[in-house]
Formats: structure tokens, C-alpha cells, sequence
């Protein structure tokens, strides 16, 4: 079986050897060109190509008639898409002589669109996982073929989870490709209204409303923490962002809402009385100390 593949991120990279793996023709690899202005913490899908001798390119547009044509060449029995961060033209994938699948980190129909990683931790959720789909003409609306779950434990951020997804990503394809192969792929229902559509996130998202429950501070720097931009906070003209916390054991009912220091230690006070003990807070690309942040809150005063 001969396979056109769309990658990229980590799952791209696990995902296009598991095709390799279950002895997949991979024909033609597609995939994009770093962003030199992001943050790359993830493998490259490109560097694999290279490693294992794969032709790959990096249009601009999918929909060009160029990458159609290319695609159409290969006569494709699947095309894969891994975490491509593009929706791909039904006319493409009509290509395909015996489907296009994608692969989404979430457990659908819950969580459909952008970065369902970070929404899913954002929300509280204390599961997720990968689905590998049908491709429709709407987002993540497909068929499923296959699922595999992973669970959010309580301080997990969602880089954590996210390592987990991809593992999630791989055994849901390695378990489904031997009936795909074989002319039987499954294709289960997916309800959308029994589940819910997000948007990408930016880095302005994750600007913090300290008036709000320490769970959902808490939340939210778990959903945006390093490698993301983070969860911030202004006070003056400076940005903080937290890059290490925990909920704290101890409510600080008495403090004003907001970043604060007590005993040597960092919190940031949050409406409920409750608080997050922030372990490392950033401000102008360096570390601040418990003594840098209270001399510049006795200054403000």
C-alpha cells in the first residue's frame, strides 16, 4: 500500500514511522518549514525524511495545483495527515483510493479544532487521547477509526499531556493499520453534538483574571506553561509570567489579589481566598527572586 503523508510536531514524526514500521509505501511526505519566530521544541518531521531517504516538500498552500499534482502522480491508496496544520481540500484527498485519515489529539467529538491539548487541560479535563478519523469537508468530523486514551493527572501541564498524546497517537494507528491494510477499516460514529468545537489559542490568552477560582488560574498555567508562551500577569509596565506552580496548601484570604510574597515565597492570590505558590516567576527574559519581587511591590506601595 502506497501512502501520501502530511506531518508535522512530534506526532508527524512517531506516526510517519509507525506507517514505516507496519510497511507502508510512504511516497511523498508533506510537511512545513519552521517558523523561525516560534518556539521549535518538537522533532522534525523534515530531518526524518532526510534520515530515511523520503521525498518530502514544503508548499505554502495546499490547495496549489502543483501539490495536486504531485499527489496525483503517486496514485495513492492512503493519505495521513499527522498533526499537518492545514485543512486539506476534499478534491486532494479524493485522491486516495481507499481513504485519508487524520490524526487528532483529542478523544472525539470532545474537543474538535485547534490545540485540543492545551483546551482540554485549560478545562479541567482529567482525560484525553488521540482519535485517528475519516477526513471530511469539516474539521475533525469524520468517521472514527480508532481511539486511544490518556489521563490528565492534577499538575500535569499540558507539554506533559501532550508527550502522552503522542503516545496515544501511536499505538491508536500501530492497532488500526493492520485492517486498513487489509481492506476492513473501521469507521465508527462521531456524534458532533455530543461534543464541542476551539480555536488556536494566543499568546494575549494567557493573560490571568486573578479575580477568578484558584483552579482555574491554576488551569490555565498548566495549560500555557513553558514550552507556551506561559500565563502573565502586568503590574506597571513589567510582564510576569509564571513558569513553575502549585496550588497551595494554605488559602491567603487576607492578601490583595494578585502576585504577592510571604515568608520568603512567592504566591499569586486569586478571588477565591485560595493561591497558587509559584516555584519560578519570570520578568524581562530573567528569573525574579521572592527579595527582586517584594522590593518592587514595597516600591509600587
Amino acid at each position: 500500500m502506497r501512502a501520501v503523508v502530511f506531518a508535522y510536531h512530534n506526532v508527524g514524526v512517531r506516526c510517519l514511522k509507525v506507517l514505516l514500521a507496519r510497511g507502508v509505501d510512504v511516497a511523498l511526505v508533506v510537511t512545513h518549514q519552521d517558523n523561525p519566530s516560534e518556539t521549535i521544541w518538537f522533532e522534525s518531521v523534515a530531518a526524518l525524511c532526510r534520515e530515511k531517504g523520503i521525498r518530502f516538500v514544503t508548499p505554502d498552500d495546499p490547495k496549489s495545483a502543483e501539490l495536486f499534482k504531485q499527489v496525483q502522480a503517486v496514485q495513492p491508496d492512503f493519505i495521513f495527515s499527522f498533526y499537518y496544520r492545514h485543512m486539506l481540500p476534499v478534491e486532494l484527498l479524493a485522491l486516495a483510493k481507499h481513504g485519508a485519515y487524520n490524526m487528532h489529539g483529542s478523544l472525539l467529538p470532545k474537543y474538535r479544532g485547534r490545540v485540543p491539548v492545551n483546551w482540554a487541560v485549560l478545562h479541567g479535563e482529567t482525560e484525553t487521547g488521540a482519535t485517528l478519523h475519516e477526513m471530511a469537508a469539516k474539521p475533525d468530523a469524520g468517521a472514527i477509526v480508532a481511539q486511544a486514551s490518556v489521563p490528565i493527572l492534577p499538575d500535569d501541564t499540558a507539554y506533559e499531556v501532550f508527550g502522552k498524546v503522542t503516545v496515544a497517537a501511536e499505538q491508536a494507528l500501530w492497532n488500526a493499520l493492520p485492517a486498513m491494510l487489509a481492506g476492513q477499516t473501521p469507521k465508527l460514529p462521531n456524534d458532533l453534538s455530543k461534543g464541542s468545537y476551539f480555536g488556536g489559542r494566543k499568546p494575549e490568552d494567557g493573560r490571568i483574571d486573578w479575580s477568578q477560582p484558584a483552579q482555574a488560574v491554576y488551569n490555565l498555567h498548566r495549560a500555557v506553561a513553558p514550552p507556551y508562551p506561559g500565563a502573565w500577569t502586568t503590574l506597571g509596565d513589567r510582564t510576569f509570567i509564571i513558569v513553575k506552580a502549585r496550588l497551595a496548601d494554605q488559602a491567603k484570604p487576607d492578601l490583595q489579589q494578585g502576585l504577592a510574597v510571604v515568608d520568603n515565597c512567592i504566591f499569586g492570590v486569586c478571588g477565591d481566598g485560595r493561591a497558587l505558590l509559584i516555584h519560578e516567576l519570570m520578568a524581562d527574559g530573567k528569573t525574579v527572586s521572592p527579595q527582586e519581587l517584594q522590593q518592587f511591590l514595597s516600591s509600587r506601595s
